[in-house]
């Protein structure tokens, strides 16, 4: 048995983080259902740049629906909402299998969005209505701004991926937010059962401290931040409020590594998969670093319900000097800024596509 299914085995689910049409029409994606216990995905823009950038997959319907008129934020989302919709539908059976807990896929809003909340509340509903999917989420930044339009969102029965968390202390207000907006919804007699995942940022504590701690400590911070959510997470699970969600047939916001391919290319290129291995959560991962996992990974130790060694690994960088909580701050409004470069990018690259493709008709 590889990896990935020993993996999947101790209850943790393995996504992949990447979508091109290629992974669809060859089968790739079929495949890696079938043979490595992959029961979902996510994408991001940066994703959907490369495979616009890198590939003739799309000319054939970029040429379309030009003739339709459509171009920019538009033409994006019919693209992503094609390959997505057609994902959607091959992890449909393991969707229904678990109950809803599994087998989603994910698009996200516009990241220009992301300090608006009234506006991610409208292209998050009418984005999750085009895809017509039940198993499709809409990514929603945690920013202070988006735990609101999280809040309203999981209101109107719009599954959430919660993204841009960076710790414990960005985790919980999401956490809140998505059962107050459970709470909203039995109060008024509607179906709890609306699906979201909290997405918490791994490689990037590492990235971001490097070269500024001791060699001893080098590639421990992300991990220590992931042990103590974790905690937070089960304690949160085992509140009594939960569990009143819960009586009532509320599905758990699960919790999910993102950011888990490895920085330093001296460290494993599995680091964050052999080390973050946890019931109940969710790894999602490059697919070099999926493949890589399957062929040489193993399937860690689970992580320890009470944090393990998580604080006196903190307490550890608070003595080399690093403020964990303002650096949560500055990564998580680096990423903001990184998500907007990201989406510029993409439409530039959708731009200079459709000149190419228009040209060539």
């Amino acid at each position: 048995m590889n990896a990935t299914k020993l993996l999947h085995g101790l209850g943790q689910s393995l996504w992949l983080d990447n979508i091109t049409r290629g992974l669809l029409t060859k089968g790739t994606l079929r495949r890696y259902i079938d043979e490595l216990s992959v029961t979902g995905l996510t994408s991001n823009p940066t994703i959907f740049d490369h495979a616009i950038k890198n590939t003739d997959f799309y000319n054939d319907i970029i040429r379309q629906k030009l003739r339709e008129g459509r171009s920019g934020e538009d033409l994006f989302f019919d693209l992503a909402l094609a390959d997505l919709t057609e994902a959607a539908d091959l992890f449909r059976p393991i969707h229904e299998a678990t109950g809803r807990l599994d087998g989603w896929v994910s698009l996200e809003v516009s990241p220009l969005l992301a300090y608006d909340s009234a506006s991610t509340i409208k292209e998050a509903v009418e984005l999750h209505a085009r895809a017509n999917r039940p198993n499709l989420f809409i990514k929603i930044p945690g920013t202070p701004e988006g735990i609101p339009a999280i809040e309203e969102t999981i209101s109107k029965g719009v599954p959430v991926n919660v993204t841009l968390l960076f710790s414990r202390e960005h985790y919980l207000p999401a956490a809140e937010a998505y059962m107050r907006g459970i709470e909203r919804r039995i109060a008024s007699g509607l179906d709890p059962k609306v699906g979201s995942v909290a997405s918490v940022f791994i490689s990037r504590w590492d990235k971001a401290v490097m070269g500024k701690v001791p060699e001893e400590l080098r590639n421990r911070l992300g991990v220590a931040i992931a042990k103590r959510t974790y905690r937070a997470y089960l304690e949160l699970l085992a509140s009594s409020r939960w569990q009143k969600l819960a009586g009532a047939g509320a599905l758990p916001q699960r919790l999910l590594w993102a950011s888990t391919g490895t920085k330093d290319p001296l460290a494993s290129d599995v680091l964050y998969i052999e080390a973050l291995a946890a019931p109940d959560t969710i790894n999602t991962m490059p697919e070099e670093t999926l493949l890589a996992f399957a062929d040489h990974g193993k399937a860690g130790t689970p992580l320890a319900a009470d944090g393990g060694d998580s604080e006196e690994v903190l307490s550890q960088f608070t003595k080399a000097g690093i403020d964990v909580e303002a650096l949560a701050t500055e990564l998580q409004g680096e990423g903001a800024v990184a998500f907007d470069k990201s989406w510029n990018e993409l439409i530039d690259r959708l731009k200079s596509k459709c000149d190419l493709v228009g040209k060539a008709a």
